[in-house]
């Protein structure tokens, strides 16, 4: 249990698909109750954030100056701003709660947290929204789940 617990945790914290994955994971491949993975996966995707916004501001201050790290960062800064511009830019952090609900890959919080940080949204607004966000979405994939996977 504590194996299926741990996967289901590290799936849903990991940028490849956070608890979009994680959730249908714990479903199908744990023991665990709906209930339990909904906690486990949410509890994950929720420290995205203040942890990887964090992460971000230690990197562009320690490491701004090497070039491979500055042209990563301008890389997945120019993403998130392709990507989150629109929407984030219309409507502030209300934007970046409508992008981060959007169950699809790649409008999760690890991009929402980059475009919080490229375009200055204040990070108690940004938390929150992304948060919200990260909620709506995931109790989305909850109930739509069962669903998809008859269909599968």
């Amino acid at each position: 249990m504590l194996k299926d617990i741990l996967f289901t945790f590290l799936i849903s914290f990991s940028p490849f698909g956070e608890a979009r994955v994680g959730i249908p994971y714990g479903i199908e491949h744990t023991d665990l109750t709906l209930i339990w993975v909904f906690l486990i996966a949410l509890s994950a995707n929720l420290l995205v954030f203040p942890l990887f916004y964090r992460v971000i501001e230690f990197f562009n201050n320690h490491f701004l100056k090497s070039k491979w790290y500055k042209k990563a960062a301008i890389y997945l800064s120019l993403r998130a701003r392709r990507k989150t511009g629109a929407v984030v830019q219309k409507y502030g952090a209300i934007g970046l709660m409508i992008f981060v609900m959007i169950p699809l890959p790649f409008t999760g919080a690890y991009i929402g947290t980059i475009a919080a940080y490229i375009f200055k949204i204040n990070y108690k607004k940004a938390l929150l929204a992304i948060n919200i966000g990260v909620l709506i979405a995931l109790s989305f994939i909850i109930l739509v789940w069962p669903l998809l996977s008859t269909l599968f």
